[in-house]
């Protein structure tokens, strides 16, 4: 209600707004006249074309009052105009020349009042002032990049009446763009860009292992374009010290004369041309630049890209490389899970097929399943060769091979929390066999690492991070974790970047700028990785419920529904693989699964702390 409002400065929703449809490619080209007439009534749209429906706004009315400029002007960020054309012509010449739409984004709760300021909110004859105001949801910077964000929005925006034309025009606006959360989810989808981690193990001596880094870009505004710019451009500030791109540096789209954008062929195979500092390239680098297009808009397009060409600046082909050849060539994602792991209820260590329909439980080969110490939580490595468990009191942390007959050994690490809430978490291991796992003992809280999941644990520095870890999940790329971080009572959501000085000190690991993606929630109990960049969790709201729901790794929501409603969640296990189900413990009904399309359903009563390999 808040955008239809006038008198309390909330500005009304113009009905100056014009749709044209494109049909195929061609702004009007081919369409069918438009009835003035008759009634309203379904039509069968063609599948997949709501990208195809472009939305602008119109230019400034002659003799428009300032209250009607600032209100077109608002109205123009909005549309889908693409270099905000419409909305410069609101601006002075000056003003419209030093204006950076592109350089920031500010999201509102609703869309952005404007309270008109002066002597009884009354115009001068030659200046009006105004003040934009707002409850901010999120910023996105010049790189595309989302953020939370709390707190007013309150910039000031000033008009003058031009000389020769004695029109109104804004001389000082905002600075980017701002506009309400439903207009920048109408306007805006969100695109994981690829780059390869440079600080793992696994990135010095092995396949290259792909990395998302999520940005939102205009939906109806070249989406493709757009998207391999911003990739071309190299990775998000944050991310920027863990992760390289195979495009050399300075490399560019070379579109040829008369060309502005790039589109897949018929067969789905994308050409993209470079500049020169691509020419020299070898055929394996090649690939990998291939491999970043490739998935990067693997779901950009309602069919996708097939294959991707990359040209050199003198139109020679570099490289083709198909989907099928992108994969064998980077590690993307977890690879195939062959079982979803959970506690029995004699709290041994036990698994069932991933994509079995029965509850076919048996207890995993080695100690851990064998009961050697009963266990209340467990992790199991990628490779799902190895298991760690912490022992019921929360005491112990113990590794075993996932082998026949294999013993146990003695425990690789000890708590001295008083209490068993006071100790270990629950592991976890990263993509190079790593076990990571955190100490709540009030008195020396400690987030760990083990090298291979043995020898002396190495105590991980966490700058900036405020509180105690409660619970700990390694993305399958090694570079990003995920923490549940306690702070007076409130438990909140975070993902760090991990990096590694190996030249100072020798295995010396670090989790640096965590923030938080769920600052709207009081208490997060629960999470896991369910995607590339998009996560699964427990959460409430202050003075809320529980609820279950996704949010991606910038704090953004991502489209779609939430999981369905589980009551009495404790712990939940989810793949990067987004099409293996859901797994959770419910205290009513012990281990339940949701696959897609599907309800929750029971797989056994007895049993608890599920997890998937990772």
């Amino acid at each position: 209600m808040g955008a239809d409002r006038v008198g309390d400065g909330r500005r009304r929703k113009p009905v100056r707004t014009v749709a044209y449809a494109v049909c195929g490619a061609v702004l009007l080209a081919g369409c069918a006249s438009m009835p003035d007439s008759g009634d309203l009534r379904d039509v069968e749209s063609t599948p997949r074309q709501d990208t195809q429906v472009r939305v602008f706004a119109l230019p400034p009315r002659e003799n428009a009052g300032a209250r009607e400029i600032v209100d077109g002007f608002l109205e123009a960020l909005t549309s889908d105009d693409p270099h905000f054309e419409t909305a410069k012509k609101y601006l002075t010449g000056d003003a419209a020349k030093a204006w950076k739409p592109e350089a920031s984004l500010t999201v509102l709760e609703e869309g952005p009042g404007a309270t008109p300021e002066g002597v009884n909110g009354r115009d001068t004859q030659s200046e009006s002032s105004f003040r934009l105001y707002g409850d901010k949801v999120a910023t996105v910077n010049g790189q595309q990049t989302y953020a939370p964000a709390a707190g007013s929005y309150d910039k000031p925006l000033h008009l003058i009446r031009e000389k020769k034309s004695h029109q109104w025009r804004i001389d000082a606006p905002p600075p980017g763009v701002v506009m309400g959360k439903s207009d920048f989810l109408r306007n805006y989808t969100s695109v994981n860009k690829y780059y390869f981690a440079s600080n793992t193990p696994s990135a010095t001596g092995g396949q290259p292992v792909a990395v998302a880094d999520p940005v939102y870009i205009r939906k109806k505004v070249d989406p493709m374009t757009q998207t391999v710019r911003l990739l071309l451009a190299g990775p998000s500030r944050w991310l920027d010290q863990v992760v390289r791109s195979s495009f050399p540096t300075g490399t560019q789209l070379k579109l040829g004369k008369g060309v502005t954008s790039l589109t897949p062929d018929e067969q789905n195979k994308l050409t993209v041309p470079l500049n020169a500092r691509a020419n020299r390239v070898g055929a394996g680098r090649c690939q990998e630049m291939a491999a970043q297009l490739l998935f990067t808009l693997q779901d950009l397009t309602p069919t996708g890209v097939d294959d991707v060409a990359l040209q050199g600046s003198d139109g020679t082909q570099l490289c083709t490389v198909n989907a099928s050849d992108a994969e064998n060539a980077v590690v993307h994602g977890v690879g195939k899970n062959e079982y979803q792991y959970f506690l029995d209820g004699k709290h041994r260590l036990v698994r069932l097929p991933s994509e079995s329909s029965s509850p076919d439980v048996t207890p995993v080969p080695g100690a851990l399943g064998e009961g050697a110490k009963e266990l209340r939580s467990a992790a199991v490595s990628r490779d799902e060769r190895m298991a760690a468990g912490v022992t019921s009191d929360g005491s112990e942390l113990y590794v075993g091979s996932l082998v026949s007959g294999a013993s146990l050994g003695d425990p690789v690490l000890h708590s001295d929390g008083k209490t068993p809430k006071d100790r270990l978490t629950t592991p976890s291991w990263d993509g190079d066999g790593n076990l990571w796992v955190a100490d709540r003992d009030p008195d020396r809280p400690r987030l760990l690492f083990l090298k291979d999941g043995a020898g002396e644990p190495i105590e991980v520095s966490t700058p900036g991070l405020d509180g105690r870890v409660d619970a700990v999940r390694l993305a399958a790329d090694g570079v990003r974790i995920a923490l549940i971080v306690e702070k007076d009572g409130k438990k909140s959501l975070c993902i760090g970047r991990v990096e590694r000085d190996d030249k100072t000190d020798e295995g010396a690991v670090s989790v640096v700028e965590p923030r938080s993606v769920t600052p709207q929630l009081e208490e997060v109990t629960a999470m896991s990785w369910a995607g590339d960049s998009r996560l699964v969790l427990v959460g409430r709201e202050r003075g809320g419920v529980q609820q279950m729901a996704y949010v991606q790794v910038d704090g953004s929501t991502p489209v779609g529904s939430p999981p369905a409603a589980l009551t009495g969640v404790k712990a939940l296990a989810a793949s990067e693989e987004e099409q293996l189900p859901l797994v959770a413990y419910s205290e009513e009904d012990g281990i339940v699964r949701l696959s897609a399309g599907s309800k929750w359903q029971q797989v056994v009563k007895d049993g608890t702390a599920p997890v998937y390999p990772g």
